[in-house]
């Protein structure tokens, strides 16, 4: 078999998660054209999903309550489905249309079409095409045409109902009177049901496809261009078109989060509780939002969601059950390797098991603007095999006479996703919770942590995840080259011309890492292994992660605070639980920081390559340790910590039975020396005090709606990846997945994100929808916080209110679930009817 594998001995350097399997067919021309006329549902002949909820009114008109309580937050009661869909559409689209609207043209293929072919126009990066282009080529409109009406009639009434709801609220208020970032704009339109359904098949590629655009848009057979073309022979296309293709990256946006399911024998009153710590973008295309749902009698259910989620929570609570997600350590596609069959001269084709495949050609088609009011069509073509999208990056993975290469996606048509979430909304207990990752594959990309109200508790990465043959698996991890390509790569390429190497479906539930019990489950996005330290999960399929593997500063956080920061009962309490969560503790300190201030105290005034050492280690030996608004020399002790992570100056190597407590110890030896003066260097080159406290350098500012700066600065506590937090805030500078303005302020260079510009640290991503819940004999109470407010709309009430809260001093409040207590709290209510 080793022979068999001698062609993959090519250059691979970092890549990405991955593509979306575009379905195969004949030559055909795809036009990108949407109609934005609503579309009634129709039941298909066999419902995927006999939920008793109702789906659709008897009558056919959609009507839905909507009472807003403190913070902004909608409360949404109705009858049916749709109507409870259209209520959450409604109240999502006064917080956040422009949002949706960017989202809606995005995976609709439409950028070119309204800001032509470039992000920065005129230069020729063709960012544009190659979005549109790629989600052309992925299939997404049409396979949301295509399958629409074969889903669940309750997904058909939750799609429908949002896109009717985001409607009423575009009609109501004007394109020229919403949010002033989008106000006015010509790609504000309606939407369809098939719209919404587009769009989550587009978020089901975020790990995967998403991140492979560039090199799908460059795929072409040797000696032929990847370039458009103009479709009209009498059009001229008055552009450069000079991509600038990387090797992508596994995890580009740096998703993330904590999540604890905490037993009855890990709580005080013996009942489960749930902490959700998820790390997103505060601004663009993945931010959550705050609400709840009721159906009288069938559903009641609140959280938080990103934003168009059609009417279901991702994560939140019932009366029963509550949970969390992280981001999968999971690989949701391969990468495979092409055998290239020469044997039929004219044709295109691949080989696998020694016979000839098809590789299919298809002509998209774009409208792309090139003046004001002027508009092209290009067309460009694809290229798909029986793995999927084909794909070249220069200098890695190249299309030869030979060979070549293409992705295969596990989330290619996830149609699970909106009824996989509805079913945990209506979870009774833990074992219909679990019930729904039986029923279902539509946790695309997490982690699931749960707990019941009986104390028991649940942990599975269920996300959706290529199911390899033993022959797959067995070579994957024990032949030489396959192992050093994916440590290159970053994830798993296989060769392509053997059947026994392409998966068809998905891991199924009883294959997937999971842990049920009555202690505790967690997890801080390491893999699976630990989740409980003391019952580690071993024995599933290698692409859900490794196993006996160094845990980041931040997992070694969340397993130090669930063994000290419950008291001397060892249980917790909901307060304990949210001081473990905003107490802003930072790992790394606590191991090193006495060793770094005996280091650099001996060192005293004498220069280290230069630099005098000395102010900063007086400064830092008044940190508290801590990251809160409060503490002095923090941002000493991060530019440090940024410094260490390229490489860390441990004295005790990593120890696998030992994986809490190793690497540890700081070594006293020149590099730690420098890498203490480089961290001061940085400091006093962006002319920031060394004895400045966190609260002068870390702060939220808001974007007005031309993007500009508001110059309103929050001050802001909470740590930082790399320096081992739980809290995790950092700034974000590159794209947020959206075309709506926004300032940043750049960093200094690639080791810090300490900004000249800004006197510190611009705060844009980390914890967002942070919310803890305890079950109760009287039922769940809980406190939680959306760390950037529920609305994008710039000066509106709730866009800096929970920001506000948190700034004052880091804390969640109280999530108001109970009737009475709505009804107490109620800041003001309308009922929307479609009549």
């Amino acid at each position: 078999m080793k022979n068999k594998f001698k062609h993959l001995a090519m250059p691979v350097s970092a890549l990405s998660l991955a593509c979306l399997l575009a379905a195969c067919g004949g030559d055909f021309k795809y036009n990108n054209s949407s109609t934005y006329e609503p579309t009634q549902p129709t039941e298909p002949t066999t419902p995927t999903s006999p939920d008793p909820i109702p789906a659709f009114d008897t009558d056919g008109v959609l009507s839905a309550n909507i009472r807003w309580t403190d913070y902004g937050v909608p409360h949404v009661t109705a009858d049916n489905l749709q109507s409870l869909s259209y209520g959450v559409g409604y109240a999502f689209a006064q917080d956040n249309i422009c949002v949706l609207a960017d989202q809606i043209l995005k995976y609709n293929s439409q950028r070119s079409k309204y800001y032509g072919p470039d992000m920065t126009p005129g230069s020729g990066d063709s960012e544009h095409l190659i979005n549109d282009f790629g989600y052309l080529a992925l299939e997404i409109r049409a396979q949301a045409e295509k399958n629409i009406r074969l889903m669940s009639v309750n997904s058909q009434a939750l799609l429908s109902g949002y896109a009717q709801g985001y409607n009423k609220y575009l009609a109501d208020t004007g394109v020229d009177n919403i949010d002033a970032s989008c106000a006015g704009q010509p790609w504000v339109q309606p939407i369809t049901d098939i719209d919404m359904l587009t769009y989550s098949l587009g978020v089901a590629l975020l790990p995967g496809a998403s991140n492979f655009l560039g090199p799908m848009f460059l795929a072409a057979p040797p000696g032929e261009s990847f370039l458009p073309y103009t479709v009209s022979a009498a059009a001229s296309a008055p552009m450069k078109i000079q991509p600038k293709i990387k090797m992508p990256e596994k995890n580009p946006s740096d998703m993330g989060s904590n999540g604890w399911g905490l037993g009855k024998d890990k709580t005080e009153n013996g009942k489960g509780m749930v902490l959700a710590n998820p790390h997103f973008p505060h601004t663009g295309n993945l931010r959550f939002w705050q609400f709840h749902t009721t159906i009288p009698g069938h559903l009641n259910v609140m959280g938080g969601s990103l934003m168009g989620m059609p009417g279901v929570i991702n994560i939140g609570f019932n009366e029963n059950v509550a949970w969390t997600h992280t981001f999968s350590t999971a690989e949701h596609f391969v990468v495979y390797q092409l055998t290239i069959d020469n044997s039929l001269p004219g044709l295109l084709n691949q080989s696998v098991d020694g016979s000839p495949r098809a590789i299919d050609v298809k002509e998209l088609v774009i409208d792309v603007a090139v003046a004001p009011g002027v508009t092209i069509e290009l067309a460009k073509k694809s290229y798909s095999t029986l793995q999927g999208p084909m794909i070249v990056v220069p200098g890695n993975f190249e299309w030869t006479s030979t060979n070549a290469f293409a992705i295969k996606d596990a989330n290619k048509q996830n149609l699970d996703i909106i009824d996989h979430w509805l079913a945990m909304n209506v979870a009774s207990d833990l074992d219909e919770f679990k019930q729904a990752f039986i029923d279902y594959d539509g946790v695309i990309f997490n982690n699931t942590m749960s707990a019941d109200k009986d104390g028991n508790v649940f942990y599975i990465d269920d996300s959706t995840v290529p199911n390899l043959s033993d022959t797959a698996i067995t070579n994957l991890t024990t032949n030489p080259q396959l192992i050093g390509i994916k440590q290159a790569a970053g994830f798993t390429v296989l060769p392509g011309n053997i059947s026994a190497f392409i998966f068809d479906d998905a891991v199924p539930y009883d294959k997937a890492p999971k842990y049920s019990g009555t202690d505790y489950v967690q997890n801080s996005n390491d893999s699976f292994w630990l989740t409980n330290a003391e019952m580690p999960i071993v024995g599933v399929s290698p692409l859900y992660g490794n196993v006996n593997t160094q845990q980041s500063l931040r997992s070694r956080m969340g397993h130090t605070l669930l063994n000290d920061a419950a008291g001397a009962d060892n249980l917790f309490s909901l307060a304990e639980v949210e001081q473990a969560l905003v107490g802003n503790r930072s790992f790394l300190s606590e191991t090193v920081l006495n060793e770094l201030l005996t280091i650099c105290s001996a060192q005293g005034d004498t220069p280290v390559n230069g630099i005098d050492i000395s102010a900063g280690c007086s400064a830092l030996a008044l940190w508290d340790g801590t990251m809160n608004k409060g503490s002095v020399a923090a941002h000493v002790f991060r530019e440090f910590a940024f410094q260490f992570n390229r490489d860390p100056q441990w004295i005790t190597p990593f120890d696998a039975n030992d994986p809490l407590n190793t690497p540890s110890g700081l070594a006293n030896n020149s590099t730690t020396l420098a890498q203490f003066a480089q961290a001061i260097n940085k400091i006093e080159m962006a002319g920031i005090a060394l004895d400045a406290t966190l609260d002068e350098v870390q702060f939220v500012e808001r974007s007005k709606a031309d993007g500009s700066a508001s110059g309103e600065k929050i001050a802001w506590a909470g740590a930082h990846n790399i320096e081992g937090g739980f809290n995790v805030f950092t700034t974000r500078t590159d794209n947020d997945g959206t075309l709506l303005p926004r300032h940043v302020y750049p960093a200094q260079d690639g080791t810090s994100i300490l900004s000249e510009e800004a006197k510190g640290y611009h705060i844009g991503y980390g914890s967002s929808w942070m919310s803890v819940v305890n079950f109760t004999d009287d039922g769940p109470v809980a406190k939680g916080l959306l760390s950037y407010s529920q609305s994008h709309v710039y000066g509106s009430e709730h866009n800096t209110d929970q920001s506000l809260l948190y700034s004052a001093q880091p804390q969640l409040r109280p999530l108001i679930f109970k009737e009475a207590d709505i009804e107490a709290n109620k800041i003001a209510e309308m009922t929307i009817s479609s009549q």
